[in-house]
């Protein structure tokens, strides 16, 4: 997982890799977004009127209504896709890779119809938020489909509700990739494992364990053979550097010079943003805290 800073971002923001939305397109598009949320806010509306009058289920077709809006609707939300996609460099939001996990697909982080939680069952979903792009992640569909309507709250938690929106007050135990202080906690293994960050809490590591196993991160052999590969190939290249920063500081030593510039290149280039698993590259870099090295990863 490597942090995508999606807050304040738009399709109409130019950058490499991206050609950018005109305005009027983005604007169309929030416009058409707002239209299908207030045909929800609606039929809710009436569904709560029903139920009021103990009318379950009148209250139950209003919401399947409601539902069938976010259903007739999904290639709104597709229209973002490459704009997202851009914004990681082709990569999944989850998993950091390029094609290892499968089918790309534009995911809620919180579920549009139900929300799913292991303890206390299902609860209405976030439908509120499902033309909300604040609320879209890229991530391939290994993990997505595991995922699906599954998002459980710390006990205790906040719940956020149409009627009292309160996400920033939720305690999920998904982690989100665009949360730098969630991408922070989730580190990675020799073995291609996920592991929590060292000094994460009890709670960090609970919700990276159960990340883990609900999108699947440890259960796809492709994705944690390609983990375990790219550490190899970065620590080949540390114990390439360590050496010739060695020979390097007994004196003048042209060859071991452009060695060690050698390595630190290649090391380099393994964390760039538009190299697939640049987060295991970087959390193998800082398991060796090497001075230099960590510099490269501040």
């Amino acid at each position: 997982m490597r942090w995508i800073d999606f807050e304040n971002r738009a399709p109409t923001d130019g950058f490499p890799g991206w050609t950018p939305w005109a305005p009027e397109r983005w604007q169309a598009w929030l416009a058409t977004s707002q239209q299908y949320a207030a045909e929800m806010a609606a039929l809710h509306a009436e569904a709560e009127a029903l139920r009021q009058r103990g009318d379950a289920k009148g209250a139950a077709a209003k919401v399947a209504e409601r539902n069938k809006v976010i259903d007739d609707h999904g290639q709104h939300w597709g229209a973002l896709k490459e704009w997202m996609l851009a914004l990681s460099h082709g990569k999944c939001w989850f998993s950091d890779t390029k094609d290892l996990f499968s089918h790309y697909e534009v995911e809620h982080f919180r579920p549009k119809k139900q929300a799913i939680d292991d303890e206390t069952g299902e609860r209405d979903g976030y439908w509120w938020l499902a033309f909300d792009y604040s609320n879209f992640r890229i991530c391939g569909n290994v993990g997505n489909r595991k995922k699906g309507g599954w998002f459980p709250l710390q006990l205790g938690s906040r719940c956020s509700t149409y009627a009292d929106r309160c996400e920033e007050s939720e305690a999920p135990y998904l982690l989100d990739p665009t949360d730098p202080t969630d991408v922070e906690i989730l580190a990675f293994d020799e073995e291609g494992k996920v592991i929590p960050a060292p000094g994460a809490s009890g709670w960090q590591k609970e919700r990276v364990e159960v990340s883990v196993e609900r999108l699947k991160l440890d259960k796809h052999e492709p994705l944690v053979e390609a983990r375990r590969a790219k550490w190899q190939e970065v620590t080949r290249e540390i114990e390439g550097y360590l050496q010739a920063k060695q020979r390097s500081t007994r004196g003048t030593n042209p060859g071991a010079k452009r060695d060690l510039a050698g390595h630190i290149r290649k090391i380099r280039a393994a964390i760039e943003p538009d190299q697939a698993l640049s987060s295991v590259a970087r959390w193998c870099i800082a398991f060796r805290n090497d001075p230099v090295l960590l510099k490269l990863i501040a």
